[in-house]
């Protein structure tokens, strides 16, 4: 049962937008990797709006993917691809459908 989740909001700097989409596709592999992790999504929003948005079984799951490699990198990037650190916020999931 998937019962956590998070979204993290990111704001491209002007001129970063294709890197921002070229990380976010790039971690698509490193998020398969985590077993944890329920369900990610990589999204655009507009131009240069990004976000992730991710599920997890539980608290244990969710805390292990912001301590992994993801977050590590989005971090590490930050103030080359961002205009300001990445909004995370952190979600009860009430009810899920997937496959």
């Amino acid at each position: 049962m998937t019962t956590k989740a998070l979204y993290a909001r990111l704001e491209a700097k002007p001129g970063k937008e294709a890197a921002v989409e070229a990380l976010l596709r790039d971690a698509l592999a490193l998020a398969r990797a985590e077993p944890q992790t329920t369900a990610w999504f990589a999204i655009r929003m507009g131009p240069t709006s990004f976000g992730i948005f991710d599920a997890f079984p539980d608290e244990e799951g969710r805390q292990a993917h912001l301590d992994g490699e993801i977050a590590k990198i989005l971090m590490a990037r930050a103030d080359e691809l961002f205009e300001h650190p990445p909004a995370i916020a952190e979600f009860d999931v009430l009810a899920a459908k997937l496959p």
